[in-house]
């Protein structure tokens, strides 16, 4: 049997510490002007801060990141692609001007998708790497659904605006985070200025000049990673800085400006985020019943030491949730695992630590256990 305690921990202690962190801060969450947000860490998946970001919405040109994770999964770069018919009748938006019969490599068009967003670069990847443009469709909503990604519909490659073509400011978040694990991936949202190269006709070539301005040195640690823009989606960005070896990705859509607002969420997880030890190797956490033993109870004690990122205006809404095992026969051996603890904010686990033993429980002597069986 396995009891469980909830509570929110509201320890002053902890509180005086963290005031009093070099450099720590108490701010209130970042104000964006986009109508949906999310501020992620790429390593673990926090979320640090959201608005709206479960709200479906118009993705624009933030759909390329799936199609380049899809070609990058099923493709080789180094194909030669031969340029069809609907690659080359695209028109609409960031184009790279691709001619029916042109011979180019399908590296070179993830270039010119993920730097320059050309949109018929799209079509002529998935009509390569899908056999067909509807294929291709349905490899995109596959590998969503793997991801989890259950907010979100394509119906296109490169965000031209559908009424079944949506997502969520979440689940752009979970695609990138796992898209800058692909290594040609996050090379080429980080790339400034590249330019590509057709293999036929052999002297074609096209300078590239990417669309996301934070990377011209307007914040500190940008590394990516991509922008949108259509009259139904709105100014879009997705964006990615890593400082002190800790990345964050930051998703606003439909902003009024959203180069600030991602700064705006950058300073908030880099600024005002900070890791507080939650709990200590040895600290008691619980007591856990004992039966036959020489106590009646024995402490849960904490592992070791665990420490979560978290907005300290936000630490009086931590909550703790311990599990113990119900009644454990003696004997008990010091560090023996008794349970787990959890700590969550507003739902979202931030971290766990094994409970274990804090002393040895021996056994009563047998008189004593008959003494107990006659008298209970």
């Amino acid at each position: 049997m396995v009891s469980i305690l909830r509570f929110k921990t509201r320890t002053l202690a902890i509180l005086i510490l963290l005031l009093f962190l070099p450099g720590a801060a108490v701010a209130a969450p970042p104000g964006v002007t986009a109508d949906a947000a999310i501020l992620m860490d790429v390593e673990t998946g926090q979320v640090y801060y959201a608005k709206k970001h479960m709200r479906r919405a118009d993705p624009a040109s933030l759909t390329k990141i799936m199609t380049a994770v899809v070609a990058l999964e099923n493709g080789n770069p180094g194909d030669v692609v031969t340029v069809g018919g609907g690659a080359a009748s695209v028109s609409m938006g960031s184009i790279i001007d691709l001619r029916k019969g042109e011979k180019i490599t399908l590296g070179e068009l993830l270039k010119a998708a993920l730097v320059c967003s050309a949109n018929d670069s799209t079509v002529a990847i998935a009509e390569h790497v899908g056999g067909n443009h509807a294929r291709f469709i349905k490899m995109m909503n596959t590998k969503a659904a793997a991801l989890g990604m259950f907010g979100t519909s394509f119906k296109n490659t490169n965000g031209y605006h559908d009424p079944n073509h949506y997502t969520t400011a979440y689940d752009l978040a979970v695609l990138t985070k796992y898209a800058l694990g692909h290594p040609r991936f996050n090379e080429l949202v980080q790339t400034r200025e590249t330019t590509m190269y057709w293999v036929e006709p052999p002297k074609r070539e096209e300078k590239l000049r990417n669309s996301n301005r934070l990377l011209f040195g307007r914040y500190e640690g940008i590394d990516g990673v991509k922008t949108g823009t259509t009259p139904m989606a709105g100014n879009c960005l997705i964006a990615s800085a890593t400082q002190e070896g800790r990345r964050l990705i930051a998703v606003a859509l439909h902003s009024d400006d959203r180069y600030e607002d991602c700064i705006r969420m950058f300073d908030y997880g880099f600024k005002v985020i900070k890791p507080v030890r939650v709990a200590g190797a040895g600290e008691k956490i619980a007591g856990a019943a004992v039966s036959g033993g020489i106590l009646p109870e024995v402490e849960a004690v904490a592992e070791k030491d665990l420490e979560v990122r978290i907005d300290p205006d936000d630490l009086p809404n931590l909550e703790r949730n311990v599990e113990v095992s119900g009644t454990l026969p003696a004997p008990l051996k010091k560090g023996q695992k008794l349970g787990e603890a959890a700590f969550s904010l507003r739902g979202q686990e931030l971290g766990r630590v094994s409970l274990v033993a804090g002393r040895d429980v021996p056994r009563t002597g047998w008189h004593r256990q008959l003494w107990d069986k006659a008298f209970d």
